[in-house]
């Protein structure tokens, strides 16, 4: 994932394909619901919600983490690692 050309969209479409292989229904997927966290007038976080689960981005540190219906944490995406895999590869 190039972090660089639009994060948020990015973000947003990582999070629809995570909680459609959690299970979510594509229904629920394509009306995620999406949430700002704002700290001093800053962006902090972004939250997204389908089928009783969140992910929450953590902008700063550039990870994105999956819970379940019961706060169980699922999955934790480094955008980073990743980011620099990309570069690697390339």
């Amino acid at each position: 994932m190039t972090l660089s050309q639009s994060p948020t969209l990015n973000i947003r479409r990582l999070a629809e394909t995570e909680f459609y292989q959690l299970g979510a229904p594509m229904d629920e997927v394509r009306s995620l619901e999406e949430r700002v966290r704002i700290d001093g007038g800053k962006v902090v976080a972004r939250t997204y919600r389908a089928a009783g689960m969140m992910a929450m981005w953590m902008i700063d540190i550039g990870i994105v983490q999956f819970y379940g219906p019961e706060g169980e944490m699922l999955r934790t995406v480094n955008l980073f690692q990743q980011e620099q895999s990309a570069r690697a590869a390339a």
